[in-house]
């Protein structure tokens, strides 16, 4: 596999995943299968997946959150705040990744940790605005909206901390 091509297949997965990055693991995971027949509609999901639209996999991530944390009416204008930035850092990434795959191929070495550096620090711009954004929803939860937040937010630790890192 080239460089270019390597390149070109982490900056799809990043584009892919750094929406979910958001989404607690615990959101995406999937109860054992009971028989051999749900075993094989989970072997089916990754492939749809892969023909899902960036933007409609992150459509996807943001109604079953809504679903789960269970929005309210009430606080359905700080949620559609959050979903918003979900939205615009996905958008915002995506073109990160696009400029660093542009120039990939022709980065030397130090070109590369810079353009690298870019991403993350894009990633830590996007995270700071989605924590201030969920801050706000957060604030407008009942008592056991909150307990079921930390539940769904925390999961991600139980399995290594890295919320990426999650099961479709």
């Amino acid at each position: 596999m080239s460089i270019k091509t390597t390149s070109r297949a982490a900056a799809l997965v990043a584009a892919l995943l750094l929406p979910a990055m958001a989404m607690p693991v615990s959101a995406f995971a999937q109860a054992p299968a009971q028989s051999a027949a749900p075993a094989t509609a989970q072997k089916a999901k990754p492939a749809m997946a892969k023909t899902m639209s960036p933007a409609d996999r992150v459509e996807r991530h943001i109604t079953h959150l809504h679903a789960q944390l269970q929005i309210t009416p009430a606080q359905q204008a700080p949620w559609d705040q959050f979903a918003q930035v979900m939205r615009d850092n996905a958008n915002d990434m995506n073109q990160t990744l696009e400029q660093r795959g542009t120039g990939f191929a022709s980065m030397n070495a130090a070109d590369n940790m810079q353009s690298y550096a870019k991403v993350a620090l894009q990633h830590a711009d996007d995270m700071q605005k989605l924590a201030t954004a969920f801050q706000t929803l957060y604030g407008s939860m009942s008592d056991d909206q909150k307990k079921n937040a930390d539940t769904v937010f925390r999961g991600h630790e139980d399995r290594g901390g890295h919320m990426h890192h999650m099961k479709q």
